[in-house]
C-alpha cells in the first residue's frame, strides 16, 4: 500500500471513530444538555455544537433555541446556534469523507447527493437553513463528493445561521405575544 494511500485510510478511519464517539457521548448527555444554556451564549453555542454534531440521533437544539430567544437577545441566540451548528455539523461530512457508504444505497441520499453534485454550496445552505432530519445524509454526501471543507463549512453555517435566527426571533415573539395577551 502507498504511504499516502495509507495515511488517508488512517484518516478516514480516524475521522469515522470520532463521529461515532462524539454520537454516543453526545446522545449519553443528552438529558444533562439544556443545563449549558445557563451559561448564556457560550452555553448556546456548546449547546447547539453539541447537538448538531450527533448523525442520526434526535437532539433538543432547536427547542432550546427557540426558548433561549424569549430569554437572551435572538439576534444573539442566532450568531451562538449558528456557529456551534455549524461546527456540529462538521460530523455528518467527516462521517462522508471517511467513505463510510451507510446511506449510499437509499433513495434520499440519491436525490441529496444529486443535488449537492448539481448546486453544491447553495444545495448545502438550502438544507441546512430549513430543519430537517435529513441534513445528516446531506453533510455524508458532501464528504463523500469531497467537497472544500471550507465551502461546507460557510454554506452550513449561513444557513444554519438563517435557520437559528428564525427560530430565537419566533421564540422571542411567541413570549411578547403570550405577555400581550395576558
Amino acid at each position: 500500500m502507498h504511504p499516502n494511500t495509507r495515511a488517508r485510510t488512517i484518516f478516514r478511519i480516524l475521522a469515522l471513530l470520532l463521529v461515532i464517539g462524539i454520537t454516543v457521548f453526545i446522545y449519553s448527555i443528552r438529558n444533562q444538555a439544556e443545563e449549558l444554556t445557563a451559561y448564556g451564549y457560550p452555553g448556546i453555542f456548546l449547546l447547539a455544537l453539541l447537538t448538531n454534531a450527533t448523525v442520526f440521533l434526535p437532539a433538543p437544539g432547536i427547542a432550546v433555541v427557540f426558548a433561549m430567544g424569549a430569554v437572551f437577545s435572538p439576534f444573539g441566540v442566532g450568531l451562538a446556534a449558528g456557529a456551534g451548528g455549524a461546527l456540529g455539523e462538521l460530523s455528518g461530512y467527516l462521517a462522508g469523507f471517511s467513505g463510510q457508504g451507510v446511506v449510499e444505497k437509499s433513495a434520499l441520499y440519491a436525490r441529496l447527493h444529486g443535488w449537492i453534485e448539481k448546486y453544491g454550496f447553495w444545495a448545502i445552505l438550502m438544507l441546512a437553513a430549513i430543519p430537517n432530519p435529513t441534513f445528516d445524509i446531506a453533510g455524508i454526501a458532501a464528504g463523500i463528493l469531497k467537497m472544500p471543507l471550507y465551502k461546507f463549512f460557510l454554506a452550513v453555517w449561513i444557513g444554519v445561521t438563517i435557520k437559528m435566527f428564525i427560530f430565537a426571533y419566533a421564540g422571542a415573539h411567541s413570549m411578547q405575544w403570550l405577555i400581550d395577551k395576558h
